[in-house]
């Protein structure tokens, strides 16, 4: 698994969408398409959703046009990219090669976004199971930094940090991508018994953002919306095994490569770990 931290800055003020994860996610497909055509296909097609961006984390300005901010010249923005899928070691070489070692910029619609600085960190499942094992807190804080859109059932997403759909959701990513050795077992009712959320209710926000946009019968371009929030929630335990403790942790962890639930390529789901003493 790969991660890649960008901070980058426009060249001039401009606008953006409101929900600039899915102009970001566009930006980064033609980024790949320069480079590999063949890798962008294969990400925008992906039903697994391997590549994860943040979009632009910073200081906004209003803007005048409708549903859209301002980034702001002498503002830096950071952007977090991550790859959990091994098969697509191809997608993180592409990213680094269109992003730094070529054009050390992003073309949003209305702008130019410079690369400042880059930070690359690598981690393997087996890697963060050992984080987990070693470490003897008293749990997690999740910090999710952009809307987090987690579907339970029938399009339905939840909108707090509520634990069994963070963790299940981490979970079905875990498995979906780590040697079969290494797939963890963790149900809904074990995560129900033994974990606790503890949310900061100061920060909790609750969205609407934009993932998609779609073409209907009559040719017209029609906006698909998620729900999510954003905020900061601890994870404690309550009787836990060191099974469960291990599993939880080292999933919180992965959740910096992967997000949390759904639309992670176009901007929701990003999350900070800090692991509790």
């Amino acid at each position: 698994m790969r991660r890649i931290e960008l901070s980058l800055h426009p060249l001039q003020s401009f606008p953006v969408p409101s929900s600039d994860g899915y102009s970001v996610y566009s930006a980064l497909l033609a980024v790949l398409d320069e480079v590999d055509p063949g890798v962008s296909a294969r990400v925008h097609d992906s039903p697994l959703g391997s590549l994860h961006s943040s979009g632009l984390v910073g200081s906004f300005g209003r803007s005048d046009r409708a549903h859209h901010k301002t980034v702001r010249a002498g503002e830096t923005y950071e952007l977090t990219l991550g790859v959990v899928d091994p098969a697509d070691a191809e997608v993180f070489q592409a990213l680094v090669s269109g992003l730094v070692l070529e054009g050390d910029s992003l073309e949003l619609s209305h702008g130019t976004m410079q690369v400042e600085t880059f930070e690359s960190t690598n981690a393997s499942h087996e890697e963060l199971l050992a984080q987990a094992a070693s470490t003897e807190g008293s749990g997690v804080e999740v910090r999710f930094r952009t809307p987090t859109c987690i579907e339970e059932a029938d399009d339905v997403t939840t909108m707090f940090p509520y634990r069994a759909a963070v963790f299940r959701s981490l979970l079905g990513k875990w498995n979906m991508t780590c040697p079969e050795k290494l797939a963890l077992e963790l149900d809904r009712e074990t995560i129900l018994a033994q974990v606790i959320e503890k949310p900061d209710a100061r920060t909790f926000q609750t969205h609407s953002v934009l993932v998609n946009r779609v073409r209907n019968e009559d040719g017209e371009n029609r906006n698909i919306f998620a729900q999510g929030f954003t905020g900061t929630c601890g994870y404690g335990f309550k009787g836990a095994s060191e099974a469960v403790r291990n599993a939880v942790v080292a999933l919180a962890l992965f959740g910096e490569y992967s997000g949390v639930g759904s639309a992670v390529a176009r901007g929701c789901g990003s999350v900070g770990v800090e692991l509790k003493a």
